[in-house]
């Protein structure tokens, strides 16, 4: 087998690869519980012109956005939906009033489908009539559905181990005292039960949060039950409420994008001195986000298709079984290699972090940024004692203003790369950035493009603002200045609109979801007096006072029409009127192009604005193909 010079050297992965994989440590084991009690149907608002909105159907709109929103998002996390206090039962267990909602050619807990999606959100019109609601704590019965409920989320999470995958309960309910319509020891035993219950749960490494749903004039009581299930005390109480309407908000209103775990991407030897060698963990913090790699799918079954690839003897034609031999020629020889040999070729660097210097901070320019900086934090599990040397090294670096110059010999693609330390920063509420270096990689001295000038005459007059100018240019640009600017308050519009489109055709939605573009200017904010008059100020400075006069002069000018405009009509009316003399029909069938000169060829051509360029051959070919000959 060839080998490709020019690849000789080509990386075998994407160098950015490695931060977008998905691994176990980043799943989520969702289970979504929602209360099907008569009381979430009833009506939790109303507006005059539209149908009352229930407790339910906001639960049942709320799961649906959160799981278009991870399947683009976490498409790796694996979800249940599960209703309690439902008439009908459908779970292993064979446990009343708890049905778990699925669809075909699905387990009860797996990826989110398309199909999952849509049925979801039709569920409440039928739920009723298939499914049933009931209360399943009443009084006079030993049925306790909450408990059920837990104890069939519980099963579902049984798969996957809780120290690489993250499990969590989501309970939707508007009722806050579950037991209220029982007394005595009855009550008692059941919600010592049911506590109980979560409790083995959450000793399991489950988590269980409460999403309360409110009623207008009602507020959520989280103190009669669920603080006790859910653990909370004193202030914790008072907060709960707030925030678990910022969780139901955001559930609710989820922006479209991928979402990149703060993981810890993979361990590197940090190579201090000869004989001081300690061990860092690297941490992806930024990274773009693209679309997704394209699928190809089978047309009839629309099950991915899977590739394979053979080699066929260019000599025989037969398939080629024995192992292949990379080969390049190199003055009239040829050289074979072997795998081995292409990968030492290839493992040019041990994959270390070498430190080579100190710099001050000053000599770091901005432009040397290049990519997504990697951040890494010390660890003890293989070398002992690194986080003591890490720490040693972070705090002189932050004492005398200096960044560490190191050699990363990543095994593809090896380069300098600068440490540069961030303290520790921490509010009334914590910690907001944690302690550690930032390593930025350096560019090579090629991937740093230098300033060309515009005018390279010496006695050439190159344009200068004036003062003026310049003292215009500063009120308008405060004028429109950004408070606060930050890049993530701008969602990408083609990225939206690319996830909308996805959405619409995978749910077989008729109109695609309404996508505010963020980018746009804001012309109700332009349009204010005062910017108005600062960019008017500013054009007059610039181009003078009868600007707009000289533009509606240039525009009349455009539209009468050009020199060459004209030119290019009347060479249009001039090879249509030559071509019309010719039987064009005539000369193709009997062969006779080709005694016309490359003039009269492109008669024909300019006449049908067909294009003229090639030799005579490729002309007649044009013609004949228009011909339909």
């Amino acid at each position: 087998m060839d080998l490709d010079p020019e690849g000789l050297f080509r990386d075998d992965s994407d160098s950015e690869s490695e931060f977008y994989r998905e691994k176990d440590s980043t799943k989520e084991f969702v289970v979504y519980l929602v209360d099907a009690s008569p009381k979430m149907f009833g009506a939790a608002r109303s507006d005059e012109d539209e149908k009352p909105e229930t407790h339910f159907h906001a639960a049942i709109n709320c799961i649906s956005q959160s799981l278009m929103a991870q399947i683009i998002g976490r498409s790796y996390d694996e979800v249940a939906v599960c209703f309690f206090n439902t008439k009908e039962k459908k779970n292993l267990q064979d446990l009343n009033g708890v049905y778990v909602f699925n669809v075909m050619d699905r387990e009860c807990l797996d990826r989110p489908t398309a199909r999952l999606i849509k049925e979801l959100s039709y569920v409440e019109d039928r739920f009723m009539s298939n499914i049933g609601s009931r209360y399943g704590i009443v009084s006079g019965s030993r049925e306790n559905s909450l408990y059920n409920a837990l104890w069939v989320a519980q099963a579902l999470l049984r798969k996957g181990s809780a120290k690489s995958v993250s499990k969590r309960i989501l309970l939707f309910t508007n009722e806050d005292d579950p037991f209220g319509s029982i007394t005595g020891a009855t009550k008692t035993d059941m919600i010592r039960m049911t506590l109980q219950r979560a409790k083995d749960t959450q000793d399991l490494g489950i988590s269980i949060e409460l999403l309360p749903l409110s009623w207008p004039d009602e507020e959520f009581n989280v103190s009669i039950f669920y603080a006790e299930l859910l653990g909370l005390e004193g202030d914790d109480i008072s907060q709960f409420l707030p925030s678990a309407g910022e969780i139901l908000e955001d559930m609710t209103d989820q922006l479209r994008k991928r979402m990149f775990k703060k993981r810890k991407v993979k361990t590197i030897r940090f190579s201090i001195a000869n004989d001081i060698c300690i061990e860092v963990n690297t941490y992806a913090l930024i990274r773009p986000t693209s679309p997704g790699q394209i699928m190809w799918l089978d047309s009839v079954t629309n099950l991915p298709l899977k590739t394979e690839r053979s080699f066929i003897c260019a000599d025989t034609g037969a398939l080629v079984q024995e192992p292949h031999t990379y080969f390049h020629p190199y003055k009239n020889e040829i050289i074979k290699f072997s795998m081995d040999e292409l990968s030492k070729i290839k493992n040019i660097s041990d994959g270390q972090l070498h430190l080579l210097g100190f710099k001050p901070l000053d000599c770091l320019k901005d432009y040397h940024n290049l990519r997504p900086s990697t951040f890494i934090f010390p660890t003890d599990e293989e070398i002992v004692g690194s986080t003591r040397i890490f720490i040693a090294l972070h705090r002189s670096m932050l004492r005398f203003q200096r960044f560490a110059l190191a050699f990363y010999g990543s095994l593809y693609h090896p380069q300098l790369v600068a440490l540069v330390a961030q303290d520790e920063i921490t509010s009334s509420s914590g910690q907001v950035e944690p302690p550690g270096m930032h390593m930025i990689y350096l560019p090579y001295s090629d991937d740093i493009r230098h300033v060309e000038e515009l005018h390279m005459a010496v006695d050439a007059n190159a344009p200068r603002a004036t003062d003026d100018q310049i003292k215009k240019a500063s009120a308008l640009s405060r004028r429109i200045d950004l408070k606060d600017f930050s890049v993530c308050q701008f969602a990408n519009p083609a990225l939206q609109r690319h996830y909308g489109i996805l959405q619409a055709l995978a749910l077989g939605e008729d109109e695609m979801p309404e996508i505010k573009d963020e980018t746009l200017p804001d012309e109700e904010g332009l349009s204010r007096p005062g910017i108005v008059r600062a960019l008017q100020e500013f054009k007059i400075s610039v181009y003078g006072e009868n600007h707009d006069q000289e533009e509606a002069n240039t525009a009349a000018a455009k539209g009468s029409g050009s020199e060459a405009s004209r030119k290019r009509k009347a060479m249009a009316e001039t090879a249509a009127r030559e071509s019309a003399s010719y039987d064009w029909a005539d000369l193709a069938e009997n062969g006779k192009l080709k005694d016309l000169t490359v003039v009269e060829l492109k008669y024909y051509l300019t006449a049908h604005n067909l294009p003229v360029t090639g030799k005579k051959e490729a002309l007649i070919s044009r013609i004949l193909t228009h011909l339909g000959k």
